[in-house]
């Protein structure tokens, strides 16, 4: 999710700054979600897909920075260097969560304050791993594979990913890895279309369910940005940031497709927009031209901050979810504020731990693991 170690090689601060709208609209989407009574009904019915959207940005990324440094780079350096990149702030979601558990109380998690202090603490550390829990040691009740930072369940994914393509697909030649997205792209349409929900959202439970959704979810984006590293041959593109930036929020924001009675049109809606629509825009981001001062420092500062965002604002989102569940009722224009208040909290939070945090542990890292 996120490109460093690229040393000479030209930036893509487009790209970064995109990273950071998907990452805030994510934000908003887990905002929004307590208020509705589901997928059909979210004011941000969408925003799940920007997951989707990070894989192929990772996918683009990995292949950019690696793909010509296998000659001189190990495959235990190269897990170092995504260790080092993700991880850190693995280990601070998973206690921010922690901290906060036993104040989440609300009705729709009764046994929280039941949860005997030692299996609060192996949830943490399991979650440090980024490996998921078993059922059995879902705490808070949602059958999540990391109850106390619900996002950690696309992070393990991204794992999985790296992986593949270390040990696998980066010897693919460009025909045998498009023949690989081909495929990926089929089952992940077939899966959209033909989903009893209509949509891909899923991926967060440790079962056979969700192991394929996170899979299905995974494959085919990461390793089309992977594919489309190789074979992409850019131009020169005016105002791409904001006409991609415009892109993305439309795809995310977009309300559901069909309704209840043709749930497997919001599946081709959301097939079309991961396979097609998501690597055009990657495409036009990378191609794009940063055009004044202004533009390259806010394309910086969302970058800087998508991935700490991403990975500390959902234990603030457990705290909102309980006032509205202990607040039956609660209409939009009551919430807003708190939901901006979380918002922008979380920017800043992010900020912090990225300067105070992120980067001296960053730079300790590389230090340690050579």
């Amino acid at each position: 999710m996120n490109n460093n170690n690229l040393f000479t090689k030209p930036h893509y601060p487009i790209l970064d700054g995109l990273r950071g709208i998907a990452a805030i609209i994510v934000v908003t989407f887990h905002l929004s979600e307590p208020l509705s009574t589901g997928n059909l009904d979210n004011l941000v019915n969408h925003g799940y897909l920007a997951v989707d959207f990070f894989f192929l940005l990772s996918g683009f990324v990995i292949g950019y920075a690696y793909d010509d440094r296998w000659h001189k780079m190990t495959l235990g350096s190269f897990l170092k260097r995504r260790v080092e990149r993700l991880h850190p702030l693995v280990i601070l979601g998973m206690t921010l969560g922690a901290i906060g558990f036993y104040f989440t109380d609300s009705a729709i998690w009764p046994l929280i304050h039941t949860v005997p202090l030692w299996k609060l603490l192996l949830v943490m550390l399991i979650g440090y791993t980024i490996l998921p829990v078993p059922l059995a040691l879902d705490i808070r009740g949602w059958e999540e594979m990391h109850p106390l930072n619900s996002v950690g369940w696309s992070l393990f994914f991204e794992y999985i990913a790296n992986i593949l393509y270390a040990t696998i697909v980066r010897k693919f030649s460009n025909k045998a890895l498009a023949v690989f997205v081909f495929i990926a792209a089929v089952a992940l349409a077939h899966f959209a279309i033909t989903s009893p929900k209509g949509d891909v959202s899923g991926g967060w439970t440790l079962n056979a369910e969700h192991m394929r959704i996170g899979i299905t979810r995974t494959i085919y984006p990461f390793f089309a940005g992977l594919l489309l590293s190789r074979v992409a041959k850019l131009t020169r593109i005016r105002n791409a940031f904001t006409w991609c930036s415009i892109l993305v929020a439309t795809v995310l924001y977009m309300p559901r497709i069909g309704g209840a009675e043709h749930l497997w049109l919001n599946g081709v809606y959301e097939s079309v927009c991961i396979i097609f629509v998501f690597p055009l825009i990657v495409y036009l981001g990378a191609s794009g031209i940063v055009s004044t001062k202004t533009e390259r420092k806010l394309c910086k500062f969302l970058g800087d901050i998508s991935y700490p965002l991403y990975l500390v604002h959902y234990p603030f989102v457990y705290f909102y979810v309980a006032w509205i569940s202990n607040n039956k009722g609660v209409t939009i224009l009551q919430a807003w504020p708190y939901a901006l208040l979380i918002l922008c909290g979380s920017i800043v939070l992010a900020y912090v731990a990225l300067k105070w945090y992120d980067e001296p542990v960053r730079k300790w890292l590389r230090k340690k693991l050579g």
